[in-house]
C-alpha cells in the first residue's frame, strides 16, 4: 500500500504527466455530459422508458455498449465513434488491398496525414447512413410514442444534423485526448463508454442474488472472483508473445563497431487484437435483418431466436467457429511474413539457423500460424464467455463483462495507459508500476485507427 501510494505521488508530481491526465479526464468529462442529452423533439422521461425495456441484443448492443448507453437513451452523441471506426476499419483494409493506398501510406507523415483526412471525410458520409438508419429504429414502439408531435415534421432533418455533428465532435475529443491528453483518445472513449455500464450492472446482479433463491453474497463474490480470473487470463492472452531469436552482424565504420547484438523479434499470440470478435458479431446480426422470404414464419422464428440470443448454444458454436476464422483472416491481412525478412536483411539481422530471404519469411510464416492457433481458440472462447455466464444464471447486463468485445477492449486500452504512465515514469528515473518488472503493454491499441 506504501508502494502504491508513493507511486501516486510520483505521478502526480511529474508536471506533463499531471497536465495530460487532468486534460484526459476534463474531456472525457465533456463526452460524458453530452452522452446525457436526449435529441432534441423526444420527451426524455418516455425514453428512459423505452431504454430500460429495449433489449442490447447483437449489433445494436455492441453500439450502445460503445456509445455508453447513448444509443438506447437517444443522446446526441447516439452514434459515438462507431462510424468513425467503422471508416478506420474500412482505410486499413483499403491500405492493405489497395496498392496505390499502400504507396501513399509509405509517404510518410505527410501520406499518413492524407489517409486520415479521408478517413475524417468517409467517417461523414457513414455517419449520415447511420443516422438515417438511427432514425427510423426511433420509430420502433417504445422509442416513437416520445416523439413530440409539434416537432414531427422537424425530426428527420435535425437529427440528421446533430448525430453528425455529435460524431465529428466524439471524434475531435478523440484527437484532442490523442494529442494533449494520455493515451489511445478513441480507445480510451470507447472504454469509458463501457465502464459506464458497470456501476448498474454490479447492482442489479448484487439485487437479483438478494432475492429468494438468487444464492446471496457468496455467489456474488464467486462471480467476482471468476471475473477477476477471466481478466487475469485475458491479460495474459492480450501480452502473450513468441520471442524469434534474431542477430545483427558485426559492421565497423571508421574507428566504430555497430551491430553484433543479439535481439528478439516479438510475434504475438493474439495480432488480430479485438477486430476477429467485431467482424464476428457482425455477421452474426445479419440474419436478424434479412426477411427470409422464403422461409415460414417458423423457420424464421427459429433463425432469429438463436442469432439474437447469444446464450442460445448453436449460437455459441456458429460464433466461436467465425472467431476463429477471422482471427486467421485477419492475421494474414495485417502480418508480412516476407516484409519482416526484408527488414531484417536490410539492416543486416538474421535468424539463427535460417537462411536470410523467403527461408526466413517461411519461417516467421510457419512460427505465426502454430501459435495463431491457440490464440484464435483462447479468442473464440473470450468471446462466447458472456453466453455461458448468462447460462450460469448471471443476469444479461452483467455477463457482458465476462468476455467478448467490451472486456477486450477494456483490458487492452488500460494495458496500454499503464504503459504510457510507467514510460513517463522510468525516463525520470521513477520505479516503474510493476515491482517485479517492466509492464509489457499491447504496444498497439485493440482497434487501429
Amino acid at each position: 500500500m506504501k508502494k502504491f501510494v508513493q507511486t501516486l505521488k510520483n505521478i502526480w508530481s511529474i508536471e506533463e504527466l499531471r497536465t495530460k491526465i487532468i486534460v484526459t479526464l476534463a474531456l472525457l468529462f465533456t463526452y460524458r455530459l453530452g452522452n446525457a442529452i436526449v435529441l432534441p423533439g423526444l420527451d426524455p422521461n418516455r425514453i428512459q422508458e423505452a431504454a430500460n425495456n429495449a433489449q442490447g441484443n447483437g449489433l445494436l448492443g455492441l453500439f450502445d455498449s460503445f456509445a455508453g448507453g447513448g444509443f438506447s437513451h437517444a443522446s446526441i452523441l447516439a452514434l459515438g465513434v462507431m462510424p468513425y471506426i467503422s471508416a478506420s476499419i474500412f482505410m486499413q483494409l483499403a491500405t492493405i488491398l489497395v496498392p496505390q493506398l499502400q504507396k501513399i501510406q509509405k509517404e510518410g507523415e505527410s501520406g499518413r496525414k492524407k489517409i486520415n483526412q479521408w478517413t475524417r471525410y468517409l467517417t461523414v458520409i457513414v455517419t449520415l447512413f447511420q443516422a438515417g438508419a438511427y432514425v427510423q429504429y426511433l420509430k420502433t414502439p417504445g422509442y416513437a410514442e416520445a416523439l413530440i408531435p409539434a416537432y414531427a415534421p422537424f425530426f428527420f432533418a435535425s437529427t440528421l444534423i446533430i448525430l453528425t455533428a455529435g460524431t465529428l465532435f466524439v471524434m475531435w475529443l478523440g484527437e484532442k485526448i490523442q494529442d494533449s491528453g494520455l493515451g489511445n483518445g478513441t480507445s480510451i472513449i470507447i472504454m469509458i463508454g463501457i465502464l459506464a455500464r458497470l456501476p448498474q450492472s454490479l447492482v442489479q446482479e448484487f439485487d437479483a442474488r438478494q432475492n429468494k433463491g438468487g444464492g446471496g453474497l457468496l455467489i456474488f463474490l464467486i462471480e467476482i472472483g471468476i471475473l477477476i480470473a477471466i481478466i487475469m487470463g485475458l491479460i495474459v492472452l492480450v501480452q502473450g508473445v513468441r520471442k524469434v531469436t534474431v542477430n545483427y552482424a558485426k559492421q565497423i565504420v571508421g574507428n566504430r563497431q555497430y551491430g553484433g547484438a543479439r535481439q528478439f523479434l516479438p510475434l504475438k499470440v493474439n495480432s488480430a487484437g479485438v477486430m476477429p470478435i467485431i467482424f464476428a458479431q457482425a455477421i452474426m446480426f445479419l440474419p436478424t435483418l434479412v426477411s427470409f422470404t422464403s422461409l415460414t414464419e417458423s423457420a424464421k422464428g427459429g433463425i432469429i431466436s438463436i442469432f439474437s440470443n447469444h446464450s442460445n448454444p448453436w449460437y455459441m458454436l456458429i460464433y466461436g467457429v467465425m472467431v476463429i476464422a477471422f482471427t486467421f483472416l485477419y492475421t494474414a491481412l495485417i502480418f508480412n511474413p516476407k516484409q519482416m525478412s526484408e527488414d531484417l536483411k536490410r539492416n543486416n539481422g538474421f535468424i539463427p539457423g535460417v537462411k536470410p530471404g523467403q527461408p526466413t519469411a517461411d519461417y516467421i510464416g510457419a512460427i505465426m500460424d502454430k501459435i495463431t492457433l491457440p490464440g484464435a481458440i483462447l479468442l473464440a472462447f473470450v468471446g462466447i464467455f458472456p453466453g455461458f455466464a448468462e447460462l450460469l444464471g448471471v443476469q444479461a447486463e452483467f455477463s457482458t463483462f465476462f468476455g467478448g468485445t467490451s472486456l477486450l477492449i477494456m483490458v487492452g486500452v488500460i494495458l496500454d495507459t499503464l504503459q504510457q504512465i510507467e514510460t513517463h515514469l522510468l525516463m525520470r528515473q521513477y520505479d516503474g508500476l510493476m515491482k517485479g518488472g517492466r509492464l509489457q503493454g499491447r504496444q498497439t491499441a485493440p482497434i487501429s485507427y
